[in-house]
Order: C-alpha cells, then sequence, then structure tokens
C-alpha cells in the first residue's frame, strides 16, 4: 500500500510517498481503507519536531481520516455498534496519510448516510476541539457574546459554527479579506485583528461591555488584547498557538476582571475521556446530515502532493480544511459482516 512518510524533521522536504506493508488490527482495533484524511496545522509542527508528540520515524503524517472498515481484529467486541463494510471518521493523532489505517475502535465513529468522506474526514480535531472547548471547558450559553482569535481557519470555522448553534453572538477576529468565509460560516461581526487595536473593537462590538469568551486559536501578540477585552468574569480558552510565540497572560489582569483561563487540550480528552469523544463526534456528524453545519474545505489534493499541502498550511494560505484524497470513487463501495 502507498503512505506519506516522515523520513525527516525537515518539514515538507522530509516527505516522501512509498510502498509500506499492510498492517494488521489488533484486539481492540479496526483495519480501514483510508478514503480521505485531513490535515491540521499540527501537521506543520510535527513534520519539524517541533509538536509536543514526537513519534518514531519514519511516520506518517494526518491525524484524522475517513473510509471503510475493512477488518476488525480478533477478540474485539462490537460494542462500538461497527461492522466490516462500515464507514466510519476517526481520530488517530498521526498517521492517517495511508492506504490502510489501524484505528482503535474506541476512536471510531459511524458516519451517516449523505455525509462524505472526505468531509468526515476533517471533523474530528477541529469540531471535536470545538465542543470540548466551548461546551465542556468553557460552558458556552446561548446569549452569551465569544470572540474567535484565527476564525477563518479550520479551528476558528468549527468554533463559530457550533458557538452558533448553541445560541451565541459570534466575533470573528482574523486577518484581511478573511471577513466573507467568516460571515458564511455565521459569524456576526468580523474584526481584521491585523489592522485594528483588538481590545477597543472588542469593546465597541460589545457596547463596551467586553466579550463573554475568547477563543483563542492562535496565540502570539493578540492574546493579551483579547484578554483585557474580556467581560467581568469571562472566559479565555487557551486552545492553539498558530502565531508561533506562546504569549505571557497579564496575571494582575486576571484577578482584577475575575477572568478564568481554561486549557483546552482535547488530544487528552479523547484518551481520558473516549466515549464522550465519540458522542461529540456522533452530534456533529449528525448536524452535519442536517445540513445545520456546512464544514469548509480549502482544498484537496492526491497523497502525491502532500507535500505540498503542509506548504499550503505553513504559508497561513488555508481558509477551512486540507484534505489528502485516496480514493476517488470509494464512497460507492459496499461492504458486509460484523465482528469476527
Amino acid at each position: 500500500m502507498r503512505a506519506a512518510l516522515i523520513k525527516s524533521l525537515d518539514g515538507p522536504d522530509g516527505i516522501v510517498v512509498a510502498d509500506i506493508a499492510v498492517p494488521h488490527a489488533g484486539p481492540g482495533q479496526l483495519l480501514v481503507r483510508v478514503e480521505a484524511a485531513a490535515l491540521n496545522f499540527m501537521d506543520t509542527l510535527i513534520s519539524r519536531g517541533r509538536y509536543q508528540v514526537r513519534p518514531a520515524l519514519p511516520f506518517s503524517p494526518s491525524g484524522e481520516i475517513a473510509g471503510i472498515v475493512e477488518s476488525i481484529g480478533g477478540g474485539t467486541t462490537c460494542d462500538a455498534g461497527l461492522r466490516v463494510g462500515d464507514r466510519v471518521a476517526a481520530y488517530v493523532g498521526h498517521g492517517g496519510a495511508r492506504e490502510m489505517a489501524v484505528v482503535p475502535i474506541e476512536r471510531a465513529v459511524l458516519v451517516p448516510d449523505g455525509v462524505a468522506s472526505d468531509i468526515a474526514a476533517g471533523v474530528s480535531v477541529t469540531y471535536g476541539t470545538a465542543m470540548h472547548g466551548l461546551v465542556d471547558r468553557g460552558r458556552l450559553a446561548a446569549g452569551e457574546t465569544v470572540a474567535v482569535l484565527g476564525a477563518s481557519g479550520g479551528a476558528g470555522l468549527a468554533a463559530t459554527e457550533v458557538a452558533r448553534l448553541i445560541g451565541a453572538r459570534v466575533i470573528a477576529c482574523a486577518s484581511a479579506g478573511k471577513a466573507d468565509v467568516c460571515r458564511q460560516h455565521g459569524a456576526d461581526v468580523f474584526i481584521d485583528y491585523d489592522s485594528t487595536p483588538l481590545k477597543e473593537a472588542l469593546r465597541e462590538a460589545t457596547a463596551g461591555r467586553g466579550v463573554d469568551m475568547v477563543y483563542d486559536c492562535v496565540g502570539g501578540r493578540h492574546a493579551e488584547p483579547a484578554l483585557r477585552a474580556t467581560a467581568w468574569q469571562g472566559r479565555y480558552l487557551v486552545v492553539g498557538f498558530a502565531a508561533g510565540d506562546i504569549p505571557a497572560l497579564p496575571l494582575n489582569h486576571v484577578m482584577l476582571r475575575g477572568v478564568d483561563v481554561l486549557g483546552v487540550n482535547w488530544g487528552e480528552a479523547v484518551s481520558r475521556a473516549p466515549e464522550a469523544h465519540r458522542a461529540a463526534m456522533r452530534q456533529v456528524l449528525g448536524w452535519i446530515a442536517e445540513g445545520r453545519l456546512a464544514p469548509r474545505i480549502h482544498a484537496k489534493y492526491p497523497l502525491s502532493e502532500i507535500a505540498d499541502a503542509i506548504r499550503a498550511l505553513d504559508a497561513r494560505a488555508v481558509a477551512g480544511k486540507v484534505v489528502i484524497t485516496m480514493m476517488p470513487d470509494a464512497d460507492e463501495r459496499a461492504g458486509t459482516g460484523g465482528c469476527r
């Protein structure tokens, strides 16, 4: 089978596509024929050895996939309700950019009819993080206002959509030229935080009250002004550091305004509470099937061009998800069978 392999920690230049042996599913595992694999900003980091997880070389990028269950490991029960031939989406951490992938059964969720694999492949990380951050950690309520930093990226658009479904008012903060895509996904207000003082703009957008929640995907220089624009007893969600710099927050302001600073470590939450993750994914995929969520795919690349896909992420030239496709016609496959 073909697989994209990171052979050296040199970013996209260290990736090759090669033939490797087909893996086998062990107890508690599924073997999935991958139809689509999605990339995230973390793939630019992991390809350089700058992510918190550093797999042994060589390894495949992509932490989320969708495809067909080819086999179920011996001794595995059907508690997850999955069968051979089912179409599933799964979060795998890394290792998804290959034609066959072994997946822990507790990480896989059935994909509803009508949801394409290229869409299903890209929901685990962004929408999973949004659900964990906004709902589990932030307790966002209808009628509240949330500022999303990095709103035009995959994580930001997902947070925008989920917040709107909850009934919140969304202020999208991103670079110039991204207003249309943010509004298409539900943003009520757009702020170009590269040309506008962010604290003042957020205060103005809330009639001086400040935002109830900041959902920060970027960190860097925008973090402190966003924190200073929170309302009394607001919540500041630390989601990621796409800007590359980890900010130092002024703790005196945290104290004076009674702000809760909340870490959103979705990957660890999946490991500790896999069933909660599966429930969130079933909810998200159900919303997509109902037409209530519309995940945006920025671009689709064949496996052979995965290095170019990661370069696009490197260049911050992405609005939405980047998807790697394996089998363009695989959605028409059918399967039968069950646990064995």
